[in-house]
């Protein structure tokens, strides 16, 4: 097969497997909200549970032990502990958004992560900000100031996520670590805590799963794949497409997440938020044109 038409079938499968995860992200709030009967803490403790055992079937169909050597190293064990609690914090603040309707809120945590990432290359990478993404993050701070000033608190919800994932990633970067592995670990760091908690709301009748309905049932089951493939998929795709074109591609997931928060749900989006928005997508336009310039300077020279 010639090498270009194997390229170009690979970028495309990438486009594929990116849509899929970004959109998968992106309709995550009606899957959730077919929960919230079942508290936020529950929901991330069988999130936890199922994913590990989905993720263990998948390796070991795979013949993947890259796990144990991450097990089995101190340093990237250390790295993973850190992540874990990242991840699990990002989980728990996402349902509960999701589940008391801030999915808006969700959606602005998102679209500030990519500022963020260049915030924390700054601080810990030593990176320094070029004037065109300096001007940026200040939109997007000037988004998250306004509706600060306007409602007299921190879009606390939003910050989290964003920051959360932020470092989370960040850290992901610096260890180099592979995405399923590294979840595996992650959830089997998480999952004695989260089977304690689930077996002391069994005793106290405080569970839910297997006392509510068979559909939940399937639904607290089913989160276990739901978490782990567009991971999956996103593992594939960045394999197969360049980051920055990822990059774009992001956007898809808290774009959906705010239709579906707005039109399907009825969460209010008045003019401040508007406003905030506003400033944010002035910024990741600004800096998605950087981004491009970049590429085409690269592609000349």
């Amino acid at each position: 097969m010639n090498l270009s038409i194997q390229n170009q079938k690979l970028y495309k499968s990438g486009l594929v497997y990116a849509l899929l995860s970004y959109s998968a992200w992106g309709v995550f709030p009606l899957y959730w909200k077919l929960l919230k009967h079942v508290p936020a803490q529950q929901i991330l403790a069988h999130r936890i549970v199922w994913s590990l055992l989905f993720l263990f079937l998948i390796l070991a169909l795979r013949r993947d032990r890259v796990f144990i050597k991450y097990l089995t190293s101190p340093r990237i064990l250390g790295i993973l502990l850190l992540t874990s609690a990242l991840i699990g914090g990002n989980w728990f603040v996402y349902i509960y958004a999701i589940n008391s309707n801030h999915i808006v809120d969700a959606s602005l945590g998102y679209y500030m992560n990519p500022m963020v990432n260049i915030l924390l290359g700054m601080v810990f990478m030593k990176e320094r900000l070029s004037r065109i993404q300096f001007i940026a993050v200040s939109f997007a701070l000037a988004g998250v100031a306004y509706l600060t000033f306007h409602y007299g608190k921190l879009p606390v919800i939003s910050l989290v996520l964003a920051g959360s994932f932020g470092v989370y990633g960040l850290l992901r970067k610096k260890a180099n670590l592979q995405s399923m592995p590294g979840l595996m670990v992650e959830t089997l760091v998480l999952a004695p805590v989260a089977l304690w908690y689930l077996w002391f709301l069994e005793t106290n009748g405080a569970g839910v799963f297997g006392h509510y309905s068979r559909f939940s049932d399937i639904l607290l089951i089913v989160g276990g794949p739901v978490t782990a493939l567009p991971l999956f998929w996103f593992g594939i795709a960045a394999t197969r497409i360049p980051l920055s074109t990822l990059g774009f591609i992001q956007y898809l997931a808290p774009t959906i997440q705010l239709l579906i928060g707005v039109f399907v749900f009825s969460e209010p989006f008045d003019t401040a938020y508007l406003i905030s928005f506003g400033l944010v997508w002035t910024g990741l336009g600004i800096y998605s044109y950087s981004v491009v310039r970049g590429m085409r300077q690269k592609a000349i020279q």
